[in-house]
């Protein structure tokens, strides 16, 4: 890799942050395709280190729903746990996949995730407030699935899922949409940072550029965080959709091996 590329990967790494403030989630998507086809990691380390990427700006983004009161512990507690987990299992089932297969099921996500945006229209329910321990029995048994699902998703391909934890939350656990998207965020953490701990020893971790790469995402999220007041979220969303659409047709063509 050259120094150029470096450089301009690193860059990126920005933009990616820049796109996840401004859409509050989602930007993140773009972390594996960067550390793959600029930064030159594989593709088991690039989703080790997408995870990271992930986790620590989703905890960012926590930390400050935490301080405006709109996180449900008990519920992130209980959908985290059982995430966590399918992440876990998610990196260890990874070791069965090759790098084509592993890319090829990230290119359907990213598929999926445009699927979302490009409708523009989540749960809305107020929901109610289901943490409470009258309601905790149900909620083991409702987000059981769910939960496992995401986490396994996110240990296999490196993506949060909150286009997923937050329907979940809204329409499962009743969570009111504006907590559900700081509950998300711990969740995703949560799960991001277990199926980490699934790839030591199993892939090759850059430490050193995987933490530059980290901390400027966390800086452009920030930068995007100050920006979103400016600009339309339904176009901005639309538009970035589109992005999605194409590099999943870019993925899906450099690992057409997987399929003929």
């Amino acid at each position: 890799m050259t120094i150029t590329m470096a450089a301009f990967g690193l860059l990126l790494a920005v933009f990616m942050g820049l796109a996840l403030g401004l859409l509050g989630g989602g930007g993140s998507i773009l972390a594996v395709p960067i550390l793959v086809y600029v930064l030159g990691f594989g593709a088991k380390e690039a989703v080790a280190a997408s995870l990271v990427v992930v986790g620590v700006t989703s905890l960012f983004g926590a930390a400050e729903h935490w301080r405006e009161g709109h996180i449900r512990f008990r519920v992130a507690l209980v959908f985290g746990s059982f995430a966590a987990a399918g992440a876990y299992l998610g990196a260890q089932l990874a070791g069965f996949l090759s790098g084509a297969v592993q890319l090829s099921l990230f290119a359907v996500v990213m598929l999926v995730a445009a699927f979302f945006m490009f409708r523009d229209n989540g749960p809305s329910e107020d929901g109610k407030d289901s943490s409470s321990d009258g309601a905790m029995g149900r909620l083991l048994l409702w987000l059981a699935a769910p939960g496992l699902g995401v986490g396994v998703l996110t240990g296999l391909v490196g993506v949060g899922g909150g286009f997923l934890i937050v329907p979940a939350l809204v329409l499962i656990a009743e969570v009111p949409m504006e907590a559900a998207v700081g509950t998300s965020l711990l969740i995703i953490a949560m799960n991001s940072f277990a199926g980490f701990a699934g790839y030591l020893g199993e892939a090759e971790i850059q430490w050193g550029l995987m933490t530059l790469f980290t901390v400027l995402a966390v800086v452009g999220s920030f930068a995007g965080a100050y920006l979103v007041q400016f600009v339309p979220q339904s176009a901005l969303k639309r538009s970035f959709a589109v992005l999605l659409v194409i590099m999943a047709g870019f993925i899906f063509y450099e690992n057409r091996g997987v399929f003929f």
